[in-house]
């Protein structure tokens, strides 16, 4: 079984720069709420889980993905808040860094293990996808209405609906580190190695 120790040394670095105490213990509880509902039993499996079905992951895992794409967000407000001489709108890194951690949760109930080294989308990942079963979770542990919004809005199920800034920093940081592994498939990536 997940505890809250191996949720919080998995993203140690990132809940520690969540300064309210009440939102980072709403993303463990996210987080453990997922893992029991996946039926997720160790760290070792999460480290095994791709991030993604829709292409091959070419071995990066669900836990890499997240932290990468938290802290390619948090770069891309930290560029513009340094870079601006005035910021036209705010950024809440506690919301970006809990959003972040959180934009994928729900994978935990989408991807399961296929019984034959692989994997699969669950039954539950067929009737909603990961966006909507996140925030669905997020809500469920108390998290509030802007954490679910990223959680929601991330992905596709966002498009033409009402963002905090976070979620547009999220999904452009998602899909940077999507988009080439697909293209790679496609051999439209252009490499010169």
């Amino acid at each position: 079984m997940i505890s809250e120790k191996d949720i919080e040394s998995l993203f140690q670095a990132l809940l520690g720069r969540i300064r309210n105490p009440e939102l980072r213990a709403g993303v463990v509880r996210t987080f453990l709420l997922a893992c029991e509902r996946g039926n997720w039993r160790s760290v070792d499996d999460l480290k095994g889980m791709p991030f993604t079905l829709l292409t091959d992951s070419l071995g990066l895992n669900f836990v890499e993905h997240t932290i990468a794409v938290t802290e390619g967000a948090v770069a891309l407000g930290r560029a513009q808040a340094e870079a601006y001489a005035e910021l036209p709108y705010a950024i809440d890194f506690d919301r970006l860094y809990a959003g972040g951690l959180l934009h994928d949760v729900g994978k935990l109930l989408e991807i399961e293990p296929d019984g034959q080294g692989g994997w699969r989308k669950t039954l539950a990942g067929k009737f909603a996808r990961h966006p909507i079963s996140g925030a669905i979770l997020a809500s469920e542990c108390g998290l509030p209405p802007d954490i679910v919004n990223i959680i929601a809005c991330h992905s596709k199920e966002g498009e033409g609906r009402p963002q905090v800034v976070e979620t547009v920093l999220i999904h452009l940081a998602d899909f940077a580190t999507f988009d080439p592994l697909v293209m790679k498939q496609k051999g439209t990536l252009i490499e010169d190695r």
